[in-house]
């Protein structure tokens, strides 16, 4: 970051049809109020909170972005610190002209859904954060996207979405002042530091959902792979916001000599990248985990089939064999049946039915078809 200058230029002039000044309005309530994700209502306050510090100490709270604009113009050396949640386009586009931001910087903290980065525009840093946190009811991780405007003399946050919770770091920065007298630049390290703690609880919850996941894999829990798609892709979510991280801070950390930051801001900056790194790790580690965990499901789940398959089997193999045995213990008992059945028709022609030794004769022709059908069958093992 450029070293502060003593007086803010005096602003360029408003390109006309594109930057429009925002209307005047109630003061807002603190940073960090929650709102729904659904669309704007009429009535919401896109200015969160507005100050004016001067060497660290909160010297004015505006309630408008006007009002802002022209006390830090009476604050030579003051800093301002806009909190934004989900602003109107002319009130982006009336920032952009009073503190000369980049229409692309402007453009992508309007659309949101951005990749996190660091990018510089002149002497104004444009950072773009995905902050985190951990829902224990439905067990899912949150996200939120926060845009960070960083200038020689002030400071603009806009986000989308409940996450961080931007009214606690302001509230450490003012109880520490000698820290937030050193510029915008230490803002965005509480900032970074705020979003980067806030990955700890989402670390520890995934860690839980993990250790319950493997315990349900094994009890062979059915619902259990929709579960592991869902913190899977929570997972990609959470590694796209903190694997930028790490190569954003080193970009920062390059520029210390540069710029000139202050040795303390140094050392915090290094404080939070050794955190991100850790996190990002854990999180590298967490989606290998959970793609083992699947393919230890499936495994599984496969196991299991082939145990049902053979069961099935095994119990078809079962019920043929008895079909066997009745259907040859049947044909043995439909032998005899039929020729009782013949000679029972009491036809006066019919052959040998006066036949002296008829009966003998049928009985015996009846034991033979049935000792030949018993054995025939019991070589084929069908009894």
């Amino acid at each position: 970051m450029s070293e502060r200058p003593d007086r803010r230029p005096t602003p360029p002039a408003k390109r006309p049809g594109r930057l429009r000044p925002s209307g005047p309005g109630t003061t807002p309530p603190a940073d960090g109020g929650q709102e729904p994700a659904a669309a704007v209502p009429p009535n919401h306050r896109s200015v969160i909170d507005s100050a004016v510090y001067r060497d660290g100490l909160r010297v004015a709270s505006p309630a408008t972005l006007a009002d802002t604009f022209r006390q830090l113009r009476e604050q030579p050396d003051g800093m301002a610190w806009i909190g934004l949640h989900r602003p109107t386009e002319s009130e982006l586009h009336s920032l952009a002209g009073e503190f000369n931001l980049h229409e692309l910087a402007v453009e992508d903290a309007l659309e949101a859904h951005q990749r996190p980065k660091l990018e510089r525009y002149g002497d104004t840093l444009f950072v773009v954060l995905r902050a985190a946190r951990y829902l224990d009811a439905p067990e899912e991780v949150e996200f939120g996207e926060l845009h960070v405007f960083v200038g020689p003399d002030f400071l603009i946050t806009v986000r989308h979405g409940g996450a961080p919770d931007l009214s606690s770091v302001r509230r450490r920065m003012e109880e520490n002042p000698a820290l937030l007298s050193l510029g915008p630049e230490a803002a965005l390290y509480a900032i970074l530091d705020a979003v980067v703690d806030g990955y700890a609880p989402v670390v520890a919850g995934v860690q839980t959902d993990i250790d319950e996941i493997e315990t349900e894999v094994f009890r062979g829990d059915p619902a259990v792979s929709r579960r592991i798609y869902e913190l899977s892709r929570e997972m990609v979510e959470f590694q796209r916001a903190t694997r930028p991280l790490v190569g954003m801070l080193h970009g920062l950390m390059a520029g210390f000599a540069k710029y000139g930051t202050d040795e303390e801001l140094q050392r915090y900056l290094r404080d939070v990248a050794d955190h991100v790194t850790h996190t990002s790790e854990r999180v590298d580690g967490f989606r290998q985990a959970l793609t083992e965990i699947l393919t230890v499901n499936a495994t599984l789940v496969s196991q299991q089939q082939n145990a049902e398959m053979r069961a099935l089997a095994e119990a078809g193999f079962e019920q043929n064999e008895e079909i066997k045995k009745i259907s040859s213990w049947a044909a043995i008992l439909f032998a005899p049946t039929l020729v009782g059945t013949i000679y029972g028709m009491n036809f006066e022609t019919m052959p040998e039915l006066k036949w002296a030794a008829g009966y003998p004769f049928a009985i015996l022709l009846m034991a033979m078809v049935c000792v030949s059908l018993y054995v025939i069958f019991k070589k084929r093992d069908w009894l």
